[in-house]
C-alpha cells in the first residue's frame, strides 16, 4: 500500500470509529430521531452541490426502488436504531457489537449462493459469534432486549446494504447514491423528527450532531471513495476491523466508559473470527460480490 493509501486507511479508521461516542453524547439531550435527521439533512445538503455539479444525483433517483431499499437498511433504519440503543448501552459496546457485520454478510452471501461454507469460514463464524456472545453475556443488561435487538437489526441492515448496491446500484457513481440516500433518509425522518425537535440546544450535543454530519458522514464517505480508488474495494474493507478498536478507545478515554471483561474477551474473538471468516472474500478482488458484501460495517 502506498503512503497515501495508509494515510487514507488510518484516517477512515479514526473517522468511522468515533461516531458511537458522538451519538452517545447527542442522545443524552436530543431524541434519536432528531439526531439522525440532523445528521442526514446536513450531510445531504453539504454533498448536494457536489453531486449536482458532477451530474451524479439524478441517475440514482431514477432507480428509486433499490435506492429506497438501500436507504432503509443502510441509513435511515440503522442510524435511528443505534441512537436508540445508545440511550442505554455504552458507545464502545455498540461499536464492538457491530464488528460482527462481516460475519453476518458472510452468512447472507452464502445463503444467496454467492459463496459456500468451508472449514475456515465455519471456524471464523464460530469464533466471531462466540466473541459477540461473550460481550453480550458479560457486559449487556439483558433486561433491556430492545437495545440488543436494535443493534442486531442494524448489523443485519449493514450487511444487506452492500448486497443491494451490488445487485442494483453498482454501475452508478457512489457519490450520487450516497447523496440521494442521505436526502431520502432526511425526508423519511422529517415527520417524526420535527415533532420531537429539541427545546434547547446544549453545546456538546449540538456539536456532536454537526460532527456526525460533517466528519462521520461527508468526510468519511469522501475518504472511503478515495481509499477504494487507491487500494481497491476488497482491501478497503479491512477498515471494518479497525473501527471497533477506535470506538473502544474513544469510549474509555473520552466518555470514561469501563474497559470490561466482555470487551477484553469479545473484541479479539470478534476481530479474529471476522478475519478468518472473510479471508477468502477479501482475497477475491476481481469479483465484486464478496468484497462489497463485507464493506459496509461500522458506519455508525
Amino acid at each position: 500500500m502506498t503512503r497515501r493509501g495508509w494515510v487514507l486507511f488510518l484516517a477512515l479508521g479514526v473517522i468511522w470509529g468515533v461516531p458511537y461516542a458522538m451519538i452517545r453524547i447527542a442522545v443524552e439531550d436530543f431524541d434519536p430521531f432528531a439526531v439522525a435527521f440532523g445528521r442526514t439533512l446536513l450531510g445531504g445538503l453539504i454533498l448536494l452541490p457536489i453531486a449536482l455539479y458532477t451530474k451524479e444525483l439524478l441517475p440514482a433517483f431514477r432507480r428509486w426502488k433499490p435506492l429506497l431499499a438501500y436507504t432503509l437498511v443502510e441509513i435511515s433504519g440503522p442510524w435511528f436504531l443505534i441512537g436508540h440503543a445508545e440511550t442505554t448501552l455504552n458507545s464502545s459496546t455498540v461499536g464492538l457489537l457491530l464488528a460482527a457485520v462481516p460475519l453476518i454478510a458472510v452468512v447472507l452471501v452464502t445463503l444467496l449462493g454467492h459463496e459456500r461454507f468451508d472449514g475456515r469460514r465455519t471456524l471464523g463464524l464460530i469464533v466471531g459469534f462466540a466473541g459477540v456472545a461473550a460481550l453480550v453475556g458479560l457486559d449487556v443488561d439483558l433486561s433491556n432486549p430492545a437495545a440488543i435487538g436494535a443493534i442486531g437489526l442494524t448489523a443485519v441492515g449493514y450487511a444487506i446494504g452492500p448486497i443491494i448496491i451490488n445487485r442494483s446500484l453498482a454501475d452508478l457513481p457512489p457519490l450520487g447514491v450516497v447523496t440521494a440516500s442521505l436526502i431520502l433518509a432526511a425526508v423519511l425522518y422529517a415527520p417524526i423528527a420535527l415533532t420531537r425537535r429539541p427545546s434547547h440546544y446544549p453545546a456538546d450535543a449540538t456539536w456532536s450532531v454537526l460532527g456526525l454530519a460533517v466528519i462521520c458522514t461527508v468526510l468519511a464517505f469522501l475518504v472511503f471513495f478515495a481509499l477504494i480508488g487507491e487500494v481497491g474495494p476488497a482491501r478497503a474493507t479491512v477498515i471494518t476491523y479497525i473501527n471497533p478498536a477506535v470506538a473502544i478507545l474513544v469510549g474509555v478515554a473520552v466518555l470514561n466508559e469501563p474497559l470490561t471483561a466482555g470487551m477484553a474477551i469479545g473484541f479479539p474473538l470478534v476481530i479474529l473470527g471476522s478475519v478468518i471468516g472473510t479471508a477468502r472474500a477479501r482475497r477475491t478482488e476481481s469479483t465484486g460480490e464478496p468484497a462489497v458484501a463485507t464493506a459496509s460495517g461500522d458506519r455508525g
